[in-house]
């Protein structure tokens, strides 16, 4: 494995010493040293991949100098327009070095969301131009490569990082909360307060998870609920175009504000088409918990207030047990579009299981539910 610190001053010896990206599960120990060790603006965690390769862009055209973008491959998805529009050597040929985790390398168990991507990860690159190394314990002259390759070809390079490439690290700069729920908790009160033909559509990571794991706790089924297990940010608009189509039943979005901040322009879409049974709920641990714990922009923004501007009729915050019973019940009662964002802490049982049920199994029972 690799040490953090080495890789990291490798790169700065080869004056590369700004980055963005959005953290991920693979990386996560290097993210976390670069969040940790970078200094001032020199690491932007993006709202998404696409939006890092923008700002290392605009870092090249101002400096001259090279970016690193981190991102899991299933990030790499949302970077295809910018890479092939704005970096690409056949419009702007802007150099940049691209940092991928690969989950779900052919050989390597994963869980089914990042099957397909595992499977065309190198593929991919190799169809849109740009040169690539697996990562190495000749990690130097992979990155001497990539500048190389930068300076004289003005074109991106990526480094393609497998499972356990990098050693372990814990990040040491995390913003401490004192909250009174963790989102489990918060899951827990509000299910219950839901009527039965509710329906309920849970964003990427644990927060699925943990409600997968209520149902079973409970001896429930999991028909009522659309367990989002990749395509993070789009909860929302799954919800919308199910709320269109199901007005006479609510729509609750249970979202993350990672995923929220990831593709914040639905909101205004939500808002623009005014459903009254959309019911969005916005857990906010201010963190990419479960890839390391690097902070997400909540810190900066006001959720509530966003979405009240994007044309939401009701937006609120809870922070304790009875808040959130409160609210939730008002929101239960009040047209929407609606949206609560809970604070919570951060952090998930250690114990915490997957989905026992395929995404297929789940859509089949899910959209046996909304016919009913």
């Amino acid at each position: 494995m690799i040490s953090c610190k080495k890789f990291y001053d490798c790169l700065l010896e080869n004056e590369i010493d700004f980055f963005s990206g959005v953290p991920d599960s693979l990386l996560k120990d290097f993210c976390a040293y670069v969040t940790d060790n970078a200094e001032g603006k020199k690491n932007i965690i993006a709202a998404n991949e696409g939006n890092a390769i923008a700002i290392a862009s605009g870092y090249h055209l101002s400096t001259g100098k090279f970016g690193l973008v981190y991102m899991q491959n299933s990030g790499l998805g949302n970077t295809i327009n910018p890479l092939t529009s704005l970096a690409d050597k056949e419009v702007y040929s802007i150099p940049m070095l691209l940092l991928i985790g690969w989950r779900a390398e052919p050989g390597i168990k994963d869980e089914p969301q990042h099957i397909k991507m595992g499977k065309v990860t190198l593929g991919l690159l190799e169809t849109i131009g740009i040169k690539y190394e697996i990562l190495n314990d000749n990690f130097e002259e992979i990155i001497e490569k990539a500048k190389s390759h930068m300076e004289n070809e003005k074109s991106p390079f990526a480094i393609v990082a497998r499972k356990g490439a990098f050693e372990e690290y814990k990040l040491k700069t995390k913003k401490e909360t004192n909250y009174e729920l963790n989102r489990e908790d918060a899951i827990r009160l509000i299910v219950p307060l839901l009527d039965k033909d509710d329906i309920i559509i849970s964003t990427t990571g644990m927060t699925s998870r943990e409600l997968f794991e209520l149902r079973e706790a409970n001896k429930e089924g999991h028909e009522k609920d659309f367990l989002t297990v990749g395509c993070m940010g789009h909860s929302s608009s799954i919800a919308l175009g199910i709320a269109l189509e199901k007005p006479e039943r609510n729509v609750y979005c249970l979202d993350g504000d990672g995923a929220l901040i990831m593709h914040m322009g639905a909101l205004s879409t939500i808002a623009s088409l005014n459903p009254k049974n959309f019911k969005h709920i916005v857990f906010n641990n201010f963190a990419h918990d479960s890839v390391g714990g690097q902070p997400t922009a909540a810190y900066n923004i006001d959720i509530p207030a966003i979405a009240m501007a994007s044309g939401y009729v009701y937006a609120d915050s809870a922070e304790t047990k009875d808040d959130l019973i409160d609210k939730i019940n008002k929101m239960k009662n009040i047209d929407g579009p609606a949206l609560l964002e809970i604070k919570v802490n951060k952090g998930h049982r250690k114990d915490l299981g997957r989905p026992t049920r395929t995404p297929i199994e789940n859509k089949e029972d899910f959209m046996g539910f909304l016919s009913g």
